[in-house]
């Protein structure tokens, strides 16, 4: 109450402890929650979206079914995208979204982990929800499938086609993603009595050009590999390419598989077997979830997590 009437400058609050109030309110980097007093018990009717600034088909991907499931809950986005990753950077954006009206923030990876992981989140004063990212976070809701479940079947399958040389082409190891389909990459070997070559392990970052450049160190190596498990659609594609230039047989000589069935896996040759992330129902769980927790200021965000289902789904390049 004495924290309320300093900073509505309500009540009746002493010039010590006022002075007091206003120094935590500093050191915490609090801001006043304008946009929920304007909350009318629909829940919400602006969403701050930040996201990366990337040249990613699975970030399009994503802002489309944002976009779509926005429209049709009559929401407006704010996006708001950043190029680079640092802490300071991502609450400095989030907090502008809230100056600026966000009654809630809706976040894609890498800033997921970043924000779902720092105490500054629940200063901010709106719920907060983060899609496709890998685990659980403690200050933020999360929807998400189970990555690592996810890039074990992947794996195992291309076991099941006979392949045994299976090298891995990861994103990023900041992404807690990448970490996660990377330990079911070598759950699968591991279950199989495969060795986990630290040659045939390659990080990428997520882009068509690091496909490229990881598939033609695997390739032209002293023990080439039979498989490449790629850690997405994009680095797959670049694999694929990489693997035509180099005069392969495909999927004769090596098998190829992606992760997130993005328009990519099938305008590829062959098509890609992929893992499906059902990106447009994470979307819709979001945007219910912040709106319940908007509108029932009693839900808290803090921690919660759902997992749902993800799709093996099988094409040509295996």
């Amino acid at each position: 109450m004495t924290v309320s009437n300093v900073i509505n400058r309500t009540g009746r609050a002493g010039s010590e402890t006022r002075e007091r109030v206003l120094a935590a309110v500093s050191e915490l980097g609090y801001v006043p929650n304008q946009s929920a007093r304007r909350l009318t018990g629909a829940g919400v009717a602006r969403v701050g979206l930040v996201c990366a600034d990337l040249d990613s088909v699975f970030i399009e991907m994503a802002l489309a079914a944002v976009a779509v499931v926005a429209a049709e809950c009559g929401v407006q986005l704010q996006i708001r995208s950043l190029e680079s990753r640092p802490l300071t950077a991502t609450i400095a954006v989030a907090r502008k979204l809230v100056d600026k009206g966000a009654q809630a923030l809706l976040l894609l990876p890498p800033y997921a982990e970043d924000l779902g992981n720092d105490p500054r989140a629940a200063t901010l004063g709106i719920p907060i929800a983060a899609i496709a990212t890998a685990q659980p976070l403690p200050y933020i809701a999360t929807i998400r499938i189970d990555n690592r479940s996810a890039a074990q079947a992947v794996t195992r399958r291309v076991i099941a086609a006979g392949r045994r040389r299976i090298a891995v082409v990861t994103g990023p190891m900041l992404h807690s993603d990448s970490a996660a389909r990377l330990e079911g990459y070598r759950d699968a070997l591991r279950e199989h009595g495969l060795p986990i070559d630290p040659a045939h392990c390659i990080e990428g970052h997520f882009t068509f050009q690091s496909g490229i450049e990881a598939a033609r160190h695997l390739l032209q190596g002293s023990t080439p590999p039979d498989a490449i498990i790629a850690g997405n659609d994009d680095m797959a594609a670049g694999v694929l390419w990489a693997a035509h230039h180099l005069g392969l047989a495909l999927p004769a000589d090596l098998s190829v598989t992606g992760f997130d069935d993005t328009m990519l896996a099938t305008r590829v040759w062959p098509p890609l077997t992929t893992i499906r992330q059902p990106i447009r129902a994470m979307a819709a769980a979001a945007m219910e979830y912040l709106a319940d927790a908007a509108r029932l200021p009693s839900i808290s965000t803090d921690g919660f997590d759902a997992v749902l289902p993800f799709e093996l789904v099988e094409r040509g390049s295996i």
